[in-house]
């Protein structure tokens, strides 16, 4: 389309209204497919429900009706009843007949759309990646406003599946993370399931039109997956997951539009791009997250390595001699510096000396050291020297109440096996 997009804002507008639209839709029913750990559920659907979109739309039902809707729920509902004929019937892994089952339908969706050629209103290519950017041109007159189809049928869908959530959330919440005590519990488990295949049918039947079969299922599944990765309260996925999705949605439009490609192929790369950031950036489990927590682990046992390794080294020398510790890495040096900055470490003209509260510190990683040795020498049939090992690696885990019970363990033992004194507890 010729011009800039904000001379097109009004066919544009559609189309990125319609894409949000879809992309909550999807988003509210991705949330309870990957709670559950049922993703590839929503890929078996989204492919699967094709052959009964075809068939509906052969038998005089229009993309979007509530016949292709009808024939759509009735594909995903066979989709499931097939694959747990093949792997409770026949003994085939639950994986490996999802997989056999989506596929098969998927391609007698496809044969069924090319044998009936000028019969049926499908286009074989836009099922794969829809036809979001010609949407707006495709209308129905609301209250005198001419209305994308698509739109308008995306957002009732939209409507009912929030109002069925609010209806039933609780019922919900608790079939998806403990279906057996809700069942117990007299809560109709089998119906909250069916629900969500009908949900989950009804959300690729809305965005069947703008974005294709194939790519819905990154709409049904990455919004959810990347929430999940960001929040914990469920009801907090659902929202953020949505937030994801329609954002997602129109900066990929906005996208394809400046690189003119295609749309819904765009937003899944946008969704995909979101995902990752969400992975990278992600507070308890993200790369960001884990890299700063490995680094702070470093350097507190650098810190300690070091305050125990001068400690060790004044255990040996005279009471009032200085010593100095080599330094053997970048980490430890800076260790150095930050102990002696925070007052742990006094330097002196020959050396280094612990402060107070370094001595204190110290005592406890050699305590914790030392304990640890003496259980294991009592425990473990170890060499002595294989005892010292461990105890360096467990020596920055142990806290003081579990130094309490390893020392009542040990009958208030003073020394390790190697004969030195175990520091007291501060």
């Amino acid at each position: 389309m010729g011009g800039t997009f904000g001379e097109q804002i009004a066919i544009h507008g559609w189309a990125l209204a319609t894409a949000a639209v879809v992309s909550a839709a999807c988003a509210v029913v991705g949330t309870l497919l990957v709670v559950r750990r049922v993703s590839l559920l929503g890929d078996a659907i989204g492919h699967a429900v094709l052959p009964g979109i075809a068939v509906a739309v052969l038998a005089g039902g229009r993309p979007g009706g509530p016949l292709v809707f009808a024939g759509a729920v009735a594909a995903a509902l066979a989709t499931v009843w097939l694959t747990r004929t093949l792997h409770e019937g026949l003994a085939v892994d639950e994986d490996a007949a999802s997989g056999v089952v989506f596929t098969s339908l998927f391609a007698a969706g496809v044969v069924i759309i090319s044998l009936a050629g000028p019969r049926i209103d499908i286009d074989p290519s836009c099922v794969l990646y829809g036809i979001l950017e010609l949407v707006p041109f495709d209308t129905v007159r609301v209250a005198g406003a001419a209305v994308p189809r698509a739109f308008l049928g995306a957002a009732i869908v939209l409507g009912g599946l929030v109002a069925a959530a609010a209806l039933s959330w609780k019922f919900i919440v608790f079939a998806a993370f403990d279906p057996a005590a809700a069942r117990a519990l007299g809560i109709p488990v089998g119906a909250v399931a069916t629900g969500t295949l009908a949900a989950t049918a009804l959300a690729t039947v809305a965005g069947f039109e703008a974005v294709g079969a194939v790519l819905v299922v990154a709409m049904l599944v990455v919004p959810a997956a990347a929430a999940e990765l960001l929040v914990r309260r469920l009801h907090h996925v659902a929202l953020l997951a949505v937030a994801i999705a329609v954002a997602g949605a129109c900066a990929g439009y906005i996208a394809a539009w400046h690189w003119n490609t295609n749309a819904a192929g765009m937003i899944a790369v946008v969704l995909g791009i979101e995902y990752v950031a969400a992975a990278v950036l992600a507070p308890e489990d993200g790369a960001v997250s884990q890299a700063v927590s490995r680094l702070r682990l470093a350097w507190r046992v650098a810190c300690e390595d070091r305050l125990a390794a001068l400690w060790r080294a004044e255990e040996g020398a005279t009471a009032a001699q200085s010593v100095t510790v080599s330094r053997t890495g970048m980490l430890d040096v800076l260790a150095g510096w930050w102990l002696r900055r925070d007052g742990s470490i006094e330097a002196g003209a020959d050396g280094e000396r612990l402060s107070g509260r370094g001595r204190r510190d110290a005592e406890m990683v050699v305590r914790s050291h030392r304990l640890w040795e003496a259980w294991l020498g009592r425990h473990v049939a170890l060499p002595l020297d294989h005892l010292h090992p461990p105890a360096e690696w467990i020596e920055h885990y142990l806290g003081a109440e579990v130094r309490g019970r390893i020392e009542a363990e040990l009958g208030r033992r003073e020394s390790d096996p190697h004969g030195r004194d175990i520091p007291p507890e501060a």
